[in-house]
């Protein structure tokens, strides 16, 4: 049958490529509900860029109905992780920084110079950063979650797997859905949809959706001036426009075009382990400043009080066409199928941040449009596809082009000198057995102009704590006062960066039915990439003062306080931020690279029950530019290079899908041993983002997945389990770019790698039929259960998460045709407590030391002591228990 007989005859053209298992129907438009399939048989893929069963496809697949998404209360990928093992999804410092991790493996998003592991794939338009691609995704007819390296027909940045999102597309059979919700932390959402004909060859659909929700934080602003009291609320608006036009029986066009804006506050951290530091933000910060510690710098009990003066806005907004054209040409190669999907989009984000989320005043970014980044990328692919008895063959090119800008501005507030003086003074007191006294104002005793290090300046100035009293009866001796540069108060830089980049590349994806049970399939691409980087690094308000200042009285601070203290000294007033060396600082680099990527795989049909399959595949993920400031580690001196090299994975699986009990039962286990060379770790040191490639991590283990429509008319199970042996290889600072990070990852070495929980199981089910007198009614419930794991990329002991369990569900009650429908849903319905990602509180203490520690610390031979680790440290935190209502309509 032709495409467009298929496309008329369904309600909606997504069907042509879609399956919705479980009880959805197969197209919302249509005026009465259909009946949900009832046999394993009805679930198609298009994980391999064609239609197929499920069952016949040699790729690990988590696919997931309209019905399914729904039930589980889906509305982004973040929330998508309760019906998928295996996968995590978390956000950081804003929604703008989302990261997804399959098997263990994934990319850190707080930094836009790294393209991300796993790809997000929206109705053929790949997103290429997880926090590009999170948002309402709307109508969605239902998503695929791939494992493993998809680089032969996804692209090279999905070295651990795929998201693919499918959308529900018009419909010729006119149609209108419209939603309403209530719920708790003054929670209210609409939307609505609208689908038909406009002629007998153009169908349209419009959806739109608008959603606000109070934040899930309660937050202390301290010394102000911020107004919000709660933090990480929702307030977004996002509108979606399709037409589908088929104006002959061969070809077919839909054009998407949608637009999201967000306007929210996001995200505050909450402390759990204040250190000594903590006792400094007191003195400065109107109240505590931050959670006061517990006894012996111990962890602290879970809380979602934060604390932050100044504001976290997020301004997102997202903007993008796409056109998506097929050619069915029955004379050529015997039947083919041209297919060409363009695409424009265009993401951008303002934002504000407290930077040291505290009470006091140190360190901030304001929302004014010098803080954020965008993206805009252009993309192009076109693919031949056909099929015969014996092959089924594909060859595609793909091009993209995209432009990266990030606008980095750094403020200082009234309580950042006095807080470095705090620090300084502190440490100084411990090495001279409380000589020196603990000061708020030493700063400028270090950057007086001509300091000298005796008794009547530099030594004198710190005995005083900056006072310079101490003549005779407290007499101020002039040249033993701080009258040296403190830091600038108000913004101190504005950075800019610029990065263009194009990639090529030729694909092709071929089966070979050697017989009837016998499949085998080779697909190969080639990528070409070429990058380039134009920033400029600038201190404004002569910021930079301090640090060049300091720098100059280098021999009198040796000669004050020992050669062994000028480097830490310095470091402290030199922090990236404040270091004149960014001052009016160009950075221009390029750079290409080229890599031949693929896969291979067997399959065999032992009846038409069993399927076994093994496969091999070559991932890569592109090279790329650190866009942040930078130190060389140890030094005041920024890096050379903000450089990374490519990343590079081997994967081999082995797996067998059975199709049982009358073809009712999925049940799919597969071994996977993935090898990842140059994994990119991006990572957050207190101060800046460090990108660092590890040698080595290997992601090992199982996949199972199993659906079942029981014989219990509308009662289904889905649920799946992921068992996961990764490590990263053993490796020393001579492995690495720079030797200099070594200190930093010297936990990671034979270890388990952050966010790669051991276990990860979920379970849905679903029960759904006519009650009688017209209504129809059911519940749900989706949970998932993951054992522990470390939330930070250095594996800092005090960011493990204990294992934990979340649970969502449904009740619902409603008429048999649809036409309305009311819910009772509660999401994380036992309110576990758990983090999403822990990090170090800037500036706020050290967590390594700088010798190798000995035996009998907490871990030897690394740098890390437990026992002497003064950090404090942050989390952002999951969401806490939703619940509320929501009432449907279906005409």
């Amino acid at each position: 049958m032709r495409l467009t007989n298929l496309l008329r005859s369904t309600a909606s053209a997504a069907v042509v490529g879609a399956v919705a298992f479980g009880f959805a129907g197969v197209a919302s438009a249509q005026s009465a509900p259909q009946d949900g399939p009832t046999t394993i048989d009805d679930i198609i893929v298009t994980a391999q860029k064609r239609e197929q069963n499920l069952q016949d496809v040699p790729i690990v697949v988590t696919t997931l109905s309209q019905e399914t998404l729904e039930n589980a209360g889906v509305r982004d990928i973040k929330d998508l992780q309760i019906l998928t093992p295996g996968m995590t999804v978390t956000s950081t410092s804003s929604e703008a920084s989302t990261t997804a991790r399959i098997r263990g493996v994934g990319t850190v998003g707080d930094n836009p110079g790294l393209e991300s592991s796993v790809g997000v794939v929206i109705d053929g338009v790949y997103r290429s950063r997880n926090s590009v691609g999170f948002g309402d995704l709307g109508e969605m007819s239902r998503i695929e979650v791939l494992k493993g390296p998809q680089g032969t027909l996804f692209g090279k940045n999905t070295s651990a797997g795929v998201i693919n999102i499918i959308t529900e597309a018009p419909s010729f059979t006119p149609g209108f859905n419209a939603e309403a919700t209530l719920g708790n932390y003054g929670a209210m959402g609409a939307s609505g949809s609208v689908t038909g004909p406009i002629s007998d060859t153009l169908a349209f659909r419009l959806y739109a959706g608008r959603r606000v929700r109070d934040g899930f934080y309660d937050v202390n602003t301290g010394d102000g001036p911020r107004p919000e009291t709660d933090d990480q609320n929702q307030d977004f608006g996002s509108v979606r426009g399709q037409l589908l036009w088929l104006p002959n029986d061969n070809t077919s066009f839909r054009l998407i075009a949608d637009y999201t804006s967000r306007d929210e506050y996001c995200c505050t951290g909450v402390q759990i382990r204040s250190g000594p530091t903590q006792a400094f933000i007191d003195l400065l910060s109107v109240g505590p400043g931050a959670r006061p510690p517990a006894a012996g710098f111990a962890p602290l009990p879970f809380s979602r009080l934060a604390y932050a003066n100044r504001s976290s806005g997020q301004e997102i907004e997202d903007k993008g066409v796409s056109l998506e054209a097929n050619f069915d040409m029955p004379s050529l190669f015997g039947g083919a199928t041209l297919t060409s999907v363009t695409s424009w989009r265009d993401w951008s984000t303002s934002l504000g941040q407290d930077i040291d989320y505290t009470g006091a005043d140190i360190a901030y970014r304001v929302q004014d449009g010098d803080n954020g980044y965008a993206v805009e990328n252009l993309t192009q692919e076109f693919r031949l596809a056909g099929q015969n008895d014996r092959f089924d063959w594909l060859f595609g090119v793909f091009a993209t082009k995209e432009d990266i800008t990030r606008n980095d501005s750094w403020y200082f507030g009234a309580d950042y000198t006095p807080f470095i003086s705090f620090l300084l003074s502190a440490n100084l007191n411990a090495a001279t057995a409380g000589a020196i006294p603990i000061s708020p104002g030493i700063v400028g005793c270090f950057t007086r102009p001509g300091q000298t290090p005796g008794p009547t300046g530099l030594q004198g100035c710190l005995a005083s704590g900056g006072t310079g009293a101490i003549g005779p009866g407290g007499a101020v001796v002039p040249t033993a006062t701080a009258t040296g540069p403190g830091f600038t108060l108000g913004q101190g830089y504005a950075d800019t960066y610029e990065q263009e980049s194009t990639s090529f590349a030729l694909f092709t994806n071929n089966t070979w039915h050697v017989t009837d049970q016998f499949d085998l399939t080779v697909g190969l691409r080639y990528t070409m990439d070429d990058k380039s980087l134009n920033a400029l690094q600038q201190n404004v308000n002569g910021n930079g003062n301090t640090c060049t200042a300091a720098q100059l009285n280098a021999t009198a601070i040796g000669g004050a306080v020992g050669p062994s203290n000028v480097g830490g000294i310095l470091g402290a007033l030199c922090l990236p931020f404040a270091n004149s060396a960014f001052n009016n600082r160009p950075i221009a680099e390029d750079s290409d690279d080229s890599e031949l990527s693929g896969t291979i795989k067997a399959a065999y049909r032992l009846n038409d029950a069993v399927m076994v399959y093994g496969s091999y595949a070559r991932g890569y993920k592109s090279f790329g530019y650190n866009l942040d400031r930078v130190h060389r580690t140890g030094t005041i001196t920024p890096v050379s290079t903000l450089y990374f090299p490519s990343e590079y994975v081997d994967s081999y699986e082995a797996g067998v899908k059975m199709t049982l009990l009358d073809r009712t039962l999925l049940l799919n286990v597969t071994y996977f041993d993935q090898k990842f060379e140059n994994f990119q770790l991006n990572t957050f040191n207190g101060v800046g983002f460090t990108v660092e490639p590890i040698p080595e991590l290997t992601s090992r283990g199982i996949d199972a997945d199993m659906v079942w429509f029981s014989p219990v008319e509308g009662l289904s199970f889905q649920g799946g389990l992921t068992y996961t042996d990764a490590e990263y290889g053993v490796f020393t600072a001579a492995d690495l770019v720079d030797p200099n990070n070594f200190p930093a990852a010297s936990l990671l070495p034979g270890s388990r790698p952050s966010f790669a929980p051991e276990y990860s199981v979920s379970l849905s089910v679903n029960f759904e039929r006519n009650l009688g007198n017209g209504l129809r009614g059911g519940f749900s419930l989706a949970g998932k259960y993951m054992s522990e794991y470390n939330t930070g990329s250095d594996l800092s002991p005090f960011k493990l998460q204990d294992a934990f369990t979340t649970v969502n569900g449904r009740i619902m009650i409603g008429t048999e045709d649809e036409r309305w429908t009311m819910e009772l849903w509660g999401q994380n319905i036992t309110d576990e407590e758990y983090l999403q990602v822990g990090y170090n509180g800037p500036l706020q203490g050290t967590a390594f030391q700088t010798t190798v520690q000995p035996a009998g610390t907490s871990h030897p031979g690394t740098f890390y002591n437990q026992a002497r680790d003064t950090q404090t440290y942050n989390a952002f935190l999951g969401a806490p228990r939703t619940f509320g209502a929501t009432l449907r309509f279906k005409y």
